[in-house]
C-alpha cells in the first residue's frame, strides 16, 4: 500500500511539474510542511463551525446570531495573535535558517511576553462588559444574552490562544509542523466533545460552547508549553522546540523587541483589517434580521474551513522563503514563493468547486427551514468562490511575511476590505440590491488584497526588505 501511495504521489508531483505549477523537488518540502498545518487549521476551524451548528440545533437562529456576534470578538483575539506570530515566524525562520538558534530563542521569549500583554485587556473586557460589546450590533434580546454569555466563559482562552499561536508559528519557523498538529488537532477534538457534552448533556447552550473552547485551548497551551521549554515528549513523534523559550531570560531584549515590533505591527494591522471588517458586515446583516446574520456566519465558517489550506500553504511559504533568505539564496526563495502561490490556487479551485456543488446539504447542517437553507446555501457558495482569492492572498502574503515585508500587505488588506468590500455591502442598505451587497463584499474582500499582494510579490521588493533582518545584518 505504501508503494502504491508513493507511486501516486510521484505521479501527482510529475503532473504538477509538467503543468508548470511547482517543481517536484520543491513540492516535497512544501507538502511536508503544509499538510500538518492544513490538518491543524481544519481541526481548529471545525470546532467553531461545530459549535455554531450545535448551538443552532439546541437554541435556533437567536443562538446562532448571538454566537456570530461573540465570535467576531474572538476573531480579534485570533487576528492579534496571528499578527504577532507572523513577526515571530519571520524572525525565527530567518535566524534558524542562518544557524543563529540562540537569537531565534530570544525572539520566541519576547513574543510570549508581548502575547501576554496583548491578551490581558481583551480578557478583562470580555469578563466585565460583554453585554456592551454584543450590544454594539443592535442585537435582539435573546441574541444579546447568548452572545454575552459566550464572551464571559471564553475570556480566559484569550491568553491561551495567543500563546498557542506563538508556539505554533515557532514550530513552523523551524520546519516542524507535525508537533503542533498533534497538539492543536487533539485540542480541537477535545473541544467538540466537551461542547457537545456541555450543550446537549448539561443544556448549557452558548455557555457550553465557550466553556468547551476555554478548557480545550488551555489543554493545548499546556501540551505545547512542554516542548517550548525544550522538554522531550517521547510520544507520537512530537519533538521539543530547537529554539526553546529561555526561562532564565533575558525577558526584554531591546534589539529583538525592536525587530519583532517593526515586523509585527503591520502584520497585526493586516490581520485586524481582516477581523474588524466583520463588525460592520454583521451590523449590516443584522439590519435584515437574525436569519441573514446566521446565513452570513454559516458562509464565513465554511469559508474558514476551506481556508485551512492557507494554514499550510501560507506558513510553508513564510518558512521556506524565510529560511532560504536567511541562507542568502534569494533566487530559490523566489521560486518557492511563486510555486506555492500556484499550488495554492489549484487546491482552492478544486475545493471551492466541490463546496459549491454541495452547498444545499452543507447549509442544512446549520439551519432547517427551507427559506433559511436556501439563503445559507447561497452564502456558502459565494464564500467558497471567494476563498480562491484567499488562496492567492495567503500564499503571496506568506512569502512577503517570510521576508519581513509586512507594510504593503497591510495597505492591500485595508484597500480590499474598506475601500471595496464594505461600501459594496452598504449598497444593500440604500439600494434594492439588498443582501446582494453582502455577496459582493464576500468576493471583493479576498480578490482585491490577493491581487495586490501577488503583484507585490512579483515586483520583488521583498528581497531587499529581507536584507535588513537576516543574521548577517545583525552581525554587521
Amino acid at each position: 500500500m505504501t508503494g502504491r501511495l508513493a507511486a501516486i504521489a510521484a505521479l501527482v508531483a510529475s503532473a504538477l511539474e509538467r503543468l508548470g505549477v511547482i517543481d517536484a523537488e520543491r513540492l516535497r518540502p512544501t507538502v511536508s510542511l503544509a499538510w500538518p498545518r492544513i490538518v491543524t487549521g481544519a481541526a481548529i476551524m471545525s470546532k467553531q463551525t461545530a459549535d455554531l451548528a450545535m448551538v443552532g440545533i439546541a437554541v435556533g437562529t437567536a443562538g446562532t446570531a448571538g454566537l456570530a456576534f461573540a465570535l467576531a470578538y474572538w476573531e480579534i483575539v485570533a487576528m492579534l495573535g496571528l499578527g504577532l506570530a507572523g513577526g515571530t515566524v519571520s524572525l525565527v525562520s530567518q535566524n534558524y535558517g542562518g544557524e543563529e538558534s540562540e537569537r531565534a530563542s530570544l525572539v520566541v521569549t519576547q513574543s510570549v511576553v508581548l502575547a501576554a500583554a496583548l491578551s490581558a485587556p481583551l480578557a478583562v473586557a470580555f469578563l466585565l462588559v460583554p453585554d456592551r460589546l454584543i450590544g454594539l450590533f443592535d442585537a435582539g434580546p435573546e441574541a444579546l444574552v447568548h452572545g454575552s454569555t459566550y464572551l464571559v466563559y471564553v475570556a480566559p482562552a484569550a491568553l491561551f490562544e495567543m500563546l498557542n499561536l506563538i508556539a505554533s508559528r515557532t514550530y513552523t519557523g523551524v520546519g516542524d509542523t507535525f508537533t503542533e498538529m498533534v497538539a492543536r488537532a487533539g485540542g480541537a477534538v477535545l473541544n467538540v466533545v466537551l461542547s457537545a457534552v456541555f450543550i446537549f448533556g448539561l443544556e448549557m447552550e452558548a455557555a457550553g460552547a465557550a466553556l468547551g473552547t476555554t478548557i480545550s485551548t488551555g489543554f493545548v497551551t499546556v501540551v505545547l508549553a512542554w516542548g517550548m521549554i525544550g522538554r522531550s515528549y517521547g510520544v507520537l513523534g512530537m519533538e521539543p522546540s530547537p529554539v526553546p523559550i529561555a526561562l532564565e531570560g533575558p525577558w526584554l531584549e531591546v534589539g529583538v523587541i525592536r525587530d519583532l515590533v517593526e515586523i509585527s505591527i503591520p502584520e497585526i494591522g493586516r490581520r485586524l483589517a481582516q477581523g474588524v471588517v466583520v463588525f460592520p458586515l454583521l451590523w449590516i446583516a443584522a439590519s435584515f434580521g437574525p436569519v441573514v446574520v446566521t446565513a452570513l456566519e454559516v458562509g464565513r465558517r465554511v469559508r474558514s474551513l476551506i481556508n485551512s489550506v492557507n494554514w499550510g500553504m501560507g506558513l510553508a511559504s513564510s518558512s521556506l522563503v524565510g529560511q532560504h533568505l536567511g541562507a542568502n539564496d534569494e533566487e530559490e526563495a523566489g521560486a518557492y514563493g511563486e510555486g506555492i502561490v500556484r499550488l495554492s490556487v489549484v487546491c482552492y479551485v478544486g475545493i471551492a468547486g466541490a463546496v459549491v456543488a454541495f452547498a444545499d446539504p452543507i447549509a442544512g447542517l446549520f439551519v432547517s427551514e427551507p427559506a433559511e437553507v436556501s439563503l445559507a446555501a447561497t452564502f456558502v457558495a459565494v464564500g467558497a468562490v471567494s476563498a480562491i482569492g484567499l488562496g492567492v492572498d495567503g500564499a503571496a502574503a506568506g512569502a512577503l511575511l517570510g521576508a519581513g515585508d509586512t507594510r504593503l500587505p497591510l495597505v492591500a488588506s485595508l484597500i480590499g476590505r474598506y475601500v471595496f468590500a464594505l461600501p459594496a455591502a452598504a449598497l444593500g442598505l440604500v439600494t434594492p440590491f439588498g443582501v446582494g451587497g453582502l455577496y459582493l463584499a464576500f468576493l471583493l474582500e479576498t480578490y482585491v488584497p490577493g491581487g495586490i499582494n501577488y503583484w507585490l510579490f512579483r515586483r520583488g521588493r521583498w528581497k531587499a526588505v529581507s536584507r535588513r533582518y537576516r543574521p548577517d545584518a545583525e552581525a554587521s
